[in-house]
This record gives structure tokens, sequence and C-alpha cells, in this order.
């Protein structure tokens, strides 16, 4: 709230340069117009590179007040400890299935093995991220196999060779990239167990490879993000260092001429521009942000069914949809699955259109239509915030590994999403959910394919009482 407070006291005096050509029919500026349109644009185009400076800078850098937020050096991984909870305020809507385990890697100036012991017929994953916020690969059980295995992580440009079994992963489009790690955890009587798994996976440097002994450096760094509260022209000096340090595609060099008329590219200088320009810049960052946020919260980008938001098949990997790969992938997280790995629906509407919000709510599957997967599913609920919602039962999801969950005679699955608790005989059911507003999200991992092109319908969710 305070940063949005802040952004808004510095957006209120150009405001009327917004609104001024509507009530006046006149164009004061042609320059400052064209700027702020195609500052939009760009803030658009270059909000993946923006965030994703600030989410390394504070994940590499700044040693948090909490066990939850992501801190290790380059090329290290960070690894959660416990299972996300009510305490975790981040406003992130995450899951509470898998321990994540993140890690920045520099690919600059080699590749860098990724390393994991045999997993047996545990879930496990690692999406790998540019930062445009596509994902180009995958290690893990659906995309390379349970078996221990070494997995080269590769730049752009590098053409060396491997040592012999380590397997080549696709080339990453960036000199950086960032590894999104999650496994399963079969309750709190199983953290040992992957506390365990996780003290062997291992980022290597090539050159370190297969050295007894050999110490991986703690580096740490990283391109500092100019924040807007210091400079308000601080997200575009951000977005032109991180456009030099991570080109964009050659196929992008007619678009980038055309930011390169406002200061925007790698290496440019934003201060160079006209007063009028920069203004407009500013203008845009602040109301690109909003842009991007109704953009996600419209839900334009889904096929919605039964009040259920299905994903495109495009999800992951949106790549030259620009306004897409920013609200979708890039604002809503950190990353987002590609479908074949896993499929979130999200439902904010009960069956007769209505906001779901305080009362009494059932979600039934009838016998046989379950969700069809091949690994796990379940059921979270959140708050407006987007956090989990505090019970006094502890349980912030359930599915298809909830112990004592109960089917009814006909083999129908009928779970009861309300405050209070249903009665003792239905709570192995229940889903705790807020007084107020709040959402759902059904998460399928390793999903069938009618589930993927959206012919598996999940019922609505019916509000009862």
């Amino acid at each position: 709230m305070a940063g949005r407070a802040r952004e808004a006291s510095q957006a209120l005096p150009l405001m009327w340069e917004s609104v001024k050509p509507v009530l006046t029919g006149h164009v004061g500026d042609w320059r400052r117009e064209y700027a702020y349109t195609l500052g939009e644009q760009a803030f658009v185009y270059g909000f993946p590179y923006i965030y994703n400076a600030r989410l390394r800078h504070r994940w590499v850098t700044r040693k948090p007040d909490t066990d939850t937020t992501p801190y290790a050096a380059v090329n290290h991984f960070w690894h959660a400890r416990t299972l996300f909870d009510a305490s975790d305020r981040e406003g992130l809507a995450p899951n509470n299935d898998t321990l994540y385990s993140f890690a920045w890697v520099d690919l600059s100036e080699e590749p860098v093995i990724l390393s994991h012991p045999d997993m047996g017929d545990r879930y496990f994953t690692f999406e790998l991220v540019g930062v445009t916020s596509d994902n180009y690969d995958y290690v893990g059980q659906r995309a390379t196999g349970s078996h221990a295995g070494d997995f080269a992580i590769i730049g752009p440009g590098w053409t060396g060779d491997l040592p012999e079994g380590v397997r080549r992963t696709a080339t990453a489009p960036s000199p950086w990239a960032v590894i999104v790690g999650r496994t399963l955890v079969e309750g709190e009587p199983d953290l040992a167990n992957v506390h365990a798994l996780q003290r062997r996976y291992r980022l290597t440097p090539l050159h370190l490879f297969g050295k007894e002994g050999a110490h991986v450096p703690e580096r740490r760094d990283v391109l500092e993000p100019i924040d807007a509260a210091d400079d308000p022209l601080g997200p575009w000096k951000t977005l032109n260092a991180m456009l030099a340090e991570n080109p964009p595609p050659r196929h992008h060099e007619v678009l980038l001429k055309q930011f390169a008329e406002i200061g925007i590219g790698p290496g440019l200088d934003v201060e160079a521009q006209p007063e009028s320009v920069k203004q407009s810049l500013i203008r845009a960052a602040t109301t690109g942000v909003r842009m991007l946020e109704q953009q996600l919260l419209s839900g334009e980008w889904a096929q919605v069914i039964n009040g259920w938001r299905y994903p495109p098949p495009q999800m992951g990997r949106f790549g030259d949809d620009f306004l897409r790969r920013a609200a979708e992938q890039s604002f809503v997280g950190v990353a987002v699955n590609d479908p074949e790995e896993a499929v979130y629906l999200a439902a904010f509407h009960d069956a007769d259109g209505s906001k779901l919000s305080t009362g009494r709510y059932e979600l039934r599957f009838e016998p046989g239509n379950l969700p069809p997967v091949d690994a796990f599913w379940s059921l979270t609920a959140y708050g407006e915030d987007r956090n989990l919602v505090p019970n006094p039962i502890g349980r912030y999801s359930i599915g298809d590994r909830t112990p004592g969950l109960l089917t009814d005679g006909d083999g129908s699955l009928t779970l009861h999403l309300q405050p209070e608790s249903p009665g003792p005989a239905r709570e192995p059911n229940w889903i705790p959910t807020p007084q107020g507003i709040w959402f759902i999200g059904l998460r399928m991992y390793l999903p069938r394919p009618e589930v993927i092109d959206a012919r598996w319908v999940c019922p609505p969710i019916k509000r009862v009482g």
C-alpha cells in the first residue's frame, strides 16, 4: 500500500496530461503523447526484465527476516524447509504440496551442471526459466526421468564439449536463468526425507564439475535495480541495463528500434531524452503496472467453464505475446508451468456467477470424474490477498493424498468449502475458507490430455444453505 501511494503521488501531477487531450480536443505536445503511448508498449515488453532484476537482487543480496523467502548466492540453491502456511504473507498464492528450490544461475561464461539423486516414485521437477519469464526446458520426473542424473544448463552461444554422462538441456534464451524446483512432500512426517534429497541437489559450474572437494564460490554481485522511489526513471534505467545484460532475440530488432526513439534499449541513456519524454515515461511506468494488474484480474486470457478459468495451451511460453507474457507469467509470481507439467485452474465465482464470499459451498465430483492426473491433484483456498487461510485445523489444501478423505455411497466426492467446520463426520472433506471475498485454485500435476485441452470439465462450486 505504501508503494502504491508513493507511485500515485508521483503520477498525480502527470494525470492532467492524460485527460487534457480528451477534454479539450487539443494535443499540446505531440512528442509527449507519442512517448507515452510508445512507453506503455515498452513497459509491457520490458516488465519481465524489470521484475526479474528486482527478484534476483532481493534473493541474492538481501538476507530476509523469515525462512520462507529465498536467499542464496549465484549458482547456489535455496531450499524451502517447511510447507507454506498462513504465516507467510507474501501474497503469491503458494502451493501447500511441495517444497520449493530456487536458484539464479549465470550462464554467460560456461554451463552450470544441475545434479539430483535417484528420486524413486516421488514427484519432482526443475523448471528452467529465462529472464523474460518464458520456460525453455525442464528436468524432472516427466521430462528426464527419476534416475540420478547430471544435466547441463547452457547459455546462448556456448559451443564446447560436456563431460561423459552429462545430459544437455535446451539452450537458455538469456545468459541468466532462474531454476524453480518443486519436490512433493507427503505431509509433515515426510519433511526429513525431502530435506535429505534437497541436500543432494547440486549446481556446479562446468570448470569445477567432477573435481573432488571443489567449492562453488558465493558470488552476490548482481545488477542492482533502481527503485522508482529514489529515481522516477529507475524502472527504465533498470530495463536498459537488463536488456544489455540479456540481449533480446534478433527478431525483436524492429520493435527495439522503435523503443530506441524514446531512449529505451540495451545500453541507452533515458536521461538524454527531452524532459517531456521523461515525464511521459514516468507516467507510462505508473499506469503500466495497473494495466497489467487489470489484465490479470479480468480473466480474458482464460477459457471459463463452470466458473473455472482454464489456462491457454501457450501458458508458460507466451513468447511474443508480450501482454500475456507480462501479466499472466511475470506479474502473477515467479514463473508458471507448462500445461504438460501442471495445470492450475482458478475459480472466483460460484455456479450462479456470484463472487465466492463468506458462506457455505460444496464442490462435488461425480463418480469417475475426479481430476485426471498421472501425479496428484490438490485444491487450495486463498483470501483476497492471495495468502493461505488461517484456520483451527491447520489445513490449507485438500486432494487425492489427503488422509481420511471420504467418498459418498455412490462413489462421488463432496468437498465442503466454508469458514466453520461442517461437523465431525464431514470434517475430513472440509476446506476452511475465510470471511469476505476469496478464491480457490485446483492444481493438477502431470495432467492428462483431456485436462490440457479442456475436455475434462471441473464441476461448479455451489452455494448451499
